[in-house]
């Protein structure tokens, strides 16, 4: 019922900016809570940022805390990543996916998932 699409993933130098976006389908977006999530090659999945339905919870790896923004435009049907003072370790690919329930921080609260964005930042 969901299709989710990233895009705004390239090429960035150490110490630069990235805006991830996430486009959904549907009339339903405002009513799911949404994550975006990352793997790099022979690494698990992993949390990177989790945002509530209206926008007014989030949630944050700590290892990303502080750099990364996680925000939502419901109007648009759209969740984004502002990925700022990027480092070599945020090599990876970007997932975002809609949550229906559970921990933010696991891969089994979500449902849909998008086809992934490559993220790749240069030392």
């Amino acid at each position: 019922q969901v299709q989710l699409v990233e895009s705004g993933g390239g090429l960035v130098q150490a110490g630069g900016s990235l805006r991830l976006s996430c486009a959904a389908s549907g009339r339903t977006f405002s009513s799911y809570a949404m994550g975006w999530f990352r793997q790099a090659p022979g690494k698990e999945r992993e949390f990177v940022a989790g945002i509530s339905r209206s926008g007014g919870w989030t949630y944050y790896a700590d290892s990303v805390k502080g750099r990364f923004t996680i925000s939502r435009d419901n109007a648009k049907n759209t969740v984004y990543l502002q990925m700022n003072s990027l480092k070599p370790e945020d090599t990876a690919v970007y997932y975002c996916a809609q949550n229906i329930g559970g921990s933010y921080y696991s891969v089994h609260a979500y449902n849909y998932w998008g086809q992934g964005t490559q993220v790749t930042v240069s030392a």
